[in-house]
C-alpha cells in the first residue's frame, strides 16, 4: 500500500479479534495446549483466557498458555520451581494445532478463521485520505496469511511479532506509523484493538510522544458477544484500560466515525 502525503489521519489495526475471529483458532490452541501440558486435568474456558488477558501483559498466546499451565499446577500446591516447563516445547505443540505441523503449508485452525473486515472497507478509508496499516503480536507468517492470502492485500504495512517487542510496549506502533507517514509528522493516530494490552499500548504511546494525538478504539471480539452481560463487562474493561469508544465490529469505524473521534 502506498500512503499519500496528504493523509489526514492514520488507523493502525491489531489483527487477532479485529481483522479475524480467533476464538476457534488461537484461543482453541491455547485451550488445547494447556489441556495437553496439564495431562488433561485442566482445559481453560474462554472466560479463563479473557480474565488472564485482562491483566494486560499476556498478549503473546504462547506465554499465555505457559502461564495458565503454571497457574493450574500452583492451584494444586505445586510451585513453579517444581514444574520447569520447556517453553519451546509449548510453542511447538501450540503451532502444530494453530498452524499445522508443516510451517510451509497451513492446515491447522488458522484455515477456518472468519474475517471481520473486508478489503472494500479498507478502500473506503483510502478514498477518505485515511492511511492504514497493521501492528500485531501475531507471527509474520500468520499475519501475512490472513492479510495477503485471505484479504488479498498487496504488501500491506505490517509490524508483526518478529519486528518489535510485545504489547503494551508501543515500539511496534511507532514503527507502523513511521512506515505510513511520508514527509508528514504528528498525523493523528487511531489504534484499533480488542484487548487491554492494546489500549495500554496507546496510553504508553501518548506518554512517550505527547505531541501527537493518540486514540484507542476497542472492538468486541465475537466470542464475548454471546450474552449482553459478557459484552457489557468487556466494554467496561476496555474503557477502563483507555478505549475512547468500543465498537461491535471494526467496520463501524468508518470515515464519519473517525472524523467524530478527531
Amino acid at each position: 500500500m502506498t500512503v499519500q502525503a496528504s493523509v489526514r489521519s492514520l488507523v493502525v489495526f491489531d489483527i487477532d479479534g479485529v481483522v479475524r475471529d480467533v476464538s476457534g483458532s488461537y484461543r482453541r490452541a491455547i485451550a488445547d495446549t494447556v489441556e495437553h501440558f496439564t495431562n488433561a486435568a485442566y482445559c481453560p474456558t474462554p472466560l479463563d483466557i479473557d480474565q488472564l488477558k485482562s491483566e494486560g501483559v499476556w498478549n503473546n498466546d504462547w506465554e499465555a498458555s505457559q502461564e495458565l499451565i503454571y497457574r493450574y499446577f500452583e492451584s494444586q500446591g505445586q510451585p513453579r520451581e517444581q514444574n520447569k516447563l520447556d517453553y519451546n516445547t509449548i510453542v511447538t505443540f501450540f503451532q502444530a494445532r494453530y498452524r499445522g505441523p508443516n510451517p510451509n503449508n497451513f492446515t491447522g485452525y488458522i484455515c477456518d478463521e472468519p474475517l471481520l473486515l473486508s478489503s472494500d472497507y479498507l478502500q473506503q478509508l483510502t478514498q477518505a485520505e485515511i492511511g492504514w496499516g497493521f501492528f500485531s503480536g501475531a507471527t509474520r507468517g500468520s499475519a501475512n496469511y490472513i492479510l495477503e492470502k485471505r484479504l488479498g492485500l498487496q504488501s500491506p504495512v505490517l509490524i508483526a511479532m518478529e519486528d518489535a517487542p510485545g504489547k503494551p510496549d508501543p515500539t511496534g506502533l511507532f514503527a507502523t506509523v513511521d512506515k505510513l507517514e511520508n514527509e508528514q509528522s504528528n498525523t493523528p493516530v487511531i489504534y484499533v484493538g480488542d484487548t487491554v494490552a492494546d489500549m495500554y499500548t496507546v496510553g504508553k504511546a501518548r506518554e512517550l510522544q505527547p505531541h501527537r494525538t493518540w486514540i484507542g478504539v476497542g472492538v468486541l471480539p465475537p466470542h464475548v458477544q454471546e450474552t449482553p452481560a459478557r459484552s457489557q463487562a468487556y466494554i467496561e474493561t476496555l474503557q477502563k484500560a483507555g478505549a475512547a469508544i468500543v465498537l461491535r465490529n471494526v467496520e463501524e469505524l468508518n470515515p464519519a466515525k473517525i472524523a467524530e473521534l478527531l
